[in-house]
């Protein structure tokens, strides 16, 4: 028999990792909000006026997001099973955050949540796998709060700085009509006055001389 021909070796090429990837692990759309800080292993409740009772929304992921352009913060929570959305709005100054009484792990606040795709009013408890993990985020939260009453003690200063040069605009333009209607009064009467002088002169040439 004759020997097989012996294998010939194909040479492995190493391809260079893209420098794009590395600085990039995440996809572009998600770069818009960035976490501004994340606790992971939550469960969070609401509480149910009518039933007078605490209910589980879900237990997953919570999230403090902030955006990039208008530095509001928003926070958003998922069932780590299902992805649905169990928690969003925005954290605003006025807001306030506190332990909840008998459970150092829990703690509380009120919001005006959109999880529903509709505004509700929401008292909200979130329970943490430890103590520490709890107050970091009641540290972040109130950190965020106390962040947005500069963001809104700018936006009314900016408001209210519209509003003056509003006026002023529209103060100048109310004078600039008033001077504009005085000269139109002044002319019509300079007009009427010039037509008045032309047929007094016409009526007196016209008249017969005395004898």
């Amino acid at each position: 028999m004759t020997p097989p021909p012996p294998m010939m070796k194909t040479p492995v090429l190493k391809l260079p990792l893209s420098s794009g990837l590395r600085k990039s692990p995440l996809p572009p759309a998600r770069k818009k909000k960035m976490p501004y800080s994340i606790c992971t292993k939550s469960k969070l409740y609401r509480f149910d006026k009518d039933g007078n009772q605490w209910k589980e929304r879900g237990a997953g992921t919570v999230k403090l997001l902030k955006h990039k352009k208008t530095g509001k913060v928003r926070l958003v929570m998922r069932q780590s099973k299902t992805l649905k959305i169990c928690a969003n709005h925005y954290v605003l100054a006025t807001m306030t955050v506190q332990e909840h009484a008998g459970n150092d792990k829990s703690c509380l606040w009120h919001a005006s949540d959109f999880a529903d795709d509709e505004l509700k009013d929401e008292l909200f408890c979130i329970r943490f796998a430890s103590v520490e993990n709890c107050k970091s985020f009641m540290e972040t939260f109130r950190e965020v709060a106390e962040s947005q009453k500069s963001t809104e003690e700018n936006k009314e200063a900016s408001a209210a700085a519209g509003l003056l040069e509003k006026l002023s605009v529209e103060e100048k333009e109310a004078k600039d009509k008033v001077e504009e209607e005085d000269v139109k009064a002044k002319e019509e009467t300079e007009t009427k006055e010039d037509t008045k002088k032309v047929d007094d002169s016409e009526k007196k040439d016209g008249e017969p001389a005395s004898t």
